[in-house]
């Protein structure tokens, strides 16, 4: 699922003339606009999934703008009404404002106040659609394959989990920090005939140096000064079922030799001991590209190929975007549940966050900030740093917040030039002058 955009916007004035001079320089100005005559009409088209605002007049036959927007509230009371008086109606709107409509422009008015209250309006139907989309994709998650997403890259790697589960193969599973790469091995395993025997995850790189041997080995009682009794090796645990080697990159190149027999001939050696058969399925990850490290020297080939017999790569989530609402909904549910209360609504700042943050930590990062969501902490973009120097992401923000600032006074307000001298769609620099709180029409002459 993604994230919505609205530009729609219904139009309803019964005066020909003006409904059709406004219709018209709206859709210059980037939105959709549908236009009706009536609100009667206005009322057959419109559902509670619009995605988009309604603009109305107030004096109307039929149903006034007041009896329209009443009947709007029971097919949604999330769409924000927009309405347009006369001089004279200032009255009425103001009591159409405490009925619940959104906002209100008395004629004649400037194109740029009616352009600001739609885009405001626009905002806050966006976060009321995404809400909705979020409550609904994490209640019908499917939960039993926890790869949540539907970009192509997932679709693929769940259907490749669903082909591999319960063949004999090994998998070689790549992927940045913080994908989930133990997550697919579970997923593996937990599809598989093996499910009813163990899964031994294995971190390689948080195992001591001195110990690595003995603790995938395992050992004998005797075998070397302090071995007071046998232990049994992460290997031998695994027996009948599956042996994930996470961060395979980190093992010393001597433990690569005796892994290499495990994974030819399916026998384990203890320290002290004789060798003795295993019957295994052997899962291995890696946050790098195995074969850079093999020209290093830091991985052996024979047994990069012999691991390799198929490779699963996990995309980031830089690569799959449309991922994020899902998983950031079903993690915020599941923070929300752990602390006994429901899931917040999803703010201004935190629906900006998902959407441009490019998540270096990857789905690991979008658990933690799903968690301090649901904890009720705010998000300061403005934070500054340990050293009390501002991040690159406000620095860039203020730069270009300086930098229109000075294209508008050069301009005089003018957003059309502005527009052509940053090289910006107009709607991109709306969108831009809200985050900045920049009006153009503060920049031209008295």
């Amino acid at each position: 699922m993604n994230f919505a955009e609205p530009r729609a916007v219904a139009l309803v004035d019964d005066d020909d003339d003006f409904r059709l001079a406004l219709a018209e320089r709206l859709s210059l100005a980037g939105f959709e606009v549908s236009a009706f005559a009536t609100a009667e009409a206005a009322l057959k088209a419109l559902d509670a999934g619009f995605a988009g605002v309604v603009v109305s007049d107030l004096r109307m036959p039929g149903l006034d703008g007041r009896q329209f927007l009443t009947r709007l509230q029971t097919i949604d009371e999330g769409l924000p009404l927009l309405m347009i008086t006369g001089h004279g109606d200032v009255d009425d709107a103001v009591e159409a404002l405490r009925q619940g409509a959104y906002d209100f422009v008395a004629k004649p008015f400037a194109f740029e106040r009616l352009l600001d209250s739609l885009t405001r309006a626009l905002e806050k139907r966006a976060l009321v659609l995404d809400n909705r989309r979020l409550t609904l994709a994490a209640g019908e998650a499917n939960l039993d394959l926890p790869l949540l997403g539907e970009s192509d890259a997932m679709v693929r790697l769940r259907g490749a989990i669903v082909q591999l589960a319960d063949t004999q193969l090994d998998v070689l599973i790549e992927g940045e920090t913080g994908v989930g790469k133990e997550v697919v091995a579970r997923a593996l395993h937990n599809s598989s005939r093996r499910r009813i025997h163990s899964f031994v995850p294995v971190n390689c790189g948080a195992l001591p140096e001195g110990l690595i041997e003995s603790e995938i080995f395992g050992h004998e009682a005797g075998a070397f000064p302090g071995a007071t009794r046998r232990r049994v090796g992460y290997i031998e645990q695994s027996h009948r079922g599956t042996l994930f080697l996470d961060e395979i990159e980190s093992m010393p190149v001597p433990v690569q030799v005796k892994l290499l027999r495990v994974v030819e001939e399916r026998e384990v050696q203890p320290i002290g001991g004789s060798p003795r058969p295993v019957e295994i399925r052997i899962l291995a990850s890696s946050k790098i590209d195995l074969e850079d490290a093999i020209r290093a020297g830091a991985f052996r080939e024979d047994l990069y190929y012999r691991l390799n017999v198929v490779k699963l790569r996990v995309a980031p989530l830089r690569e799959r975007s449309e991922d994020v609402p899902l998983l950031f909904a079903h993690f915020l549910r599941r923070a929300a549940a752990r602390e006994g209360r429901s899931p917040p609504q999803l703010t201004a700042p935190v629906r900006r966050h998902l959407l441009e943050h490019q998540w270096p930590g990857n789905v690991r990062e979008l658990v933690h900030f799903a968690e301090r969501t649901a904890a009720g902490l705010d998000l300061d973009d403005d934070a500054p740093s340990a050293d009390g120097t501002l991040g690159l992401a406000v620095r860039v923000e203020r730069y270009e917040a300086q930098l229109i600032d000075e294209i508008l006074r050069q301009c005089d307000g003018d957003v059309g030039q502005a527009c052509a001298i940053l090289q910006l769609p107009r709607k991109t620099l709306y969108d831009k002058l809200k985050r900045h709180g920049l009006k153009p029409a503060a920049y031209r002459p008295a």
